[in-house]
């Protein structure tokens, strides 16, 4: 199949750009999803310095790669979520600990990322949106609908600004839906899309692993939003239920065997990769396939390597003709 495959850089942003870029390259990826965190990309210099742009592409095409899209998970959502002490490791250190300053840096951010996005050539930005309301969802002590449909409108009034800008730009939004964000599951994807009347601009950045524990059937959710897919996150998860372990993971550090599920490489979870290549397939789905790859269990380059691969394997394309076309009488 001609969809490209990528990896998406944030979880190795404590490597030079460069160098991340030179092992990607060897590893086999035909391109990069751009985190904007580490040296990897910054917002405001690509936003309005053509050099520092051309600067990125400049290293790019050194190594033969491309880039089909920006994430902006970490900004994203410092602009939705109601502060706590663990934003402030995303955002500006001189900002800790003042949450409407850092949503006001988010926000002015997320603009940025538009125009940023265009300058790159790219189409495409993912990430996060955040959440007032995640630490809710159990309703105990009560949550009212008024928490509810208040939360959402707040989504709305902060998002529709920075959503505008993208317009302006000519570029889309993909939401990662995920725990912790507004929309985290099929239920609250749905209701996000309606809230913002079905904007054009927001779409989702599809992710198995994160519906998968939860108990939504990815490919389900692929073939009910497909008009909504400007993006695929390939990631794979494991669910180790053992009588002990708990889904919510019990406060138990990612990678523990202990935990009820993991994130693993690809191929060595649960996730049903083949349903998802048909649902893309009959969708006619031809944006990048993007290795997010998360596995505290085994070796990252030896596991993004064996990625890239699984990943080139599973990439089948649909059928050009009826398989029992031959069996009829003309």
């Amino acid at each position: 199949m001609s969809r490209p495959v990528t990896i998406f850089s944030g979880q190795w942003a404590d490597l030079p750009f460069e160098l991340f870029c030179e092992k990607v390259k060897s590893f086999g990826y035909d391109g990069i999803e751009i985190a904007c965190w580490g040296d990897h990309f910054e917002l405001g210099k690509a936003a309005t310095d053509a050099k520092y742009v051309e600067g990125r592409k400049a290293v790019l095409e050194k190594h033969g790669l491309k880039t089909w899209a920006i994430g902006t998970h970490l900004v994203g959502q410092c602009v939705g979520d109601l502060w706590d002490p663990r934003l402030d490791g995303f955002a500006p250190p001189g900002l800790a600990g003042k949450p409407q300053e850092i949503r006001s840096w988010a926000v002015a951010e997320m603009k940025l990322a538009a125009q940023a996005a265009k300058n790159m050539g790219v189409k495409i930005v993912t990430g996060f949106m955040g959440s007032p309301i995640w630490k809710y969802w159990y309703s105990f002590p009560q949550t009212t609908e008024k928490m509810i449909d208040d939360a959402f409108a707040q989504i709305v009034e902060l998002w529709t600004p920075i959503f505008d800008e993208f317009d302006k730009c000519g570029v889309k939004f993909a939401l990662e839906v995920h725990p912790t964000e507004i929309a985290f599951d099929y239920y609250t994807a749905e209701r996000l899309l309606k809230e913002f009347n079905n904007r054009e601009t927001l779409g989702f950045n599809f992710d198995p692993s994160h519906l998968l524990w939860q108990g939504v059937s990815p490919h389900v959710f692929l073939r009910d939003f497909a008009n909504k897919i400007y993006h695929v996150h390939m990631k794979d998860v494991a669910v180790t239920l053992d009588g002990k372990a708990g889904i919510l993971g019990s406060h138990i550090t990612f990678g523990d065997t202990r935990r009820g599920w993991n994130f693993r490489s690809l191929g060595h979870g649960n996730v049903d990769f083949e349903n998802i290549i048909r649902e893309l397939n009959a969708m006619d789905y031809q944006g990048p396939l993007s290795v997010e790859w998360e596995d505290s269990g085994m070796e990252r380059e030896f596991g993004a390597r064996e990625a890239c691969g699984f990943v080139r394997k599973i990439n089948f394309s649909p059928s050009a003709v009826a398989f029992d076309k031959a069996l009829k009488s003309d």
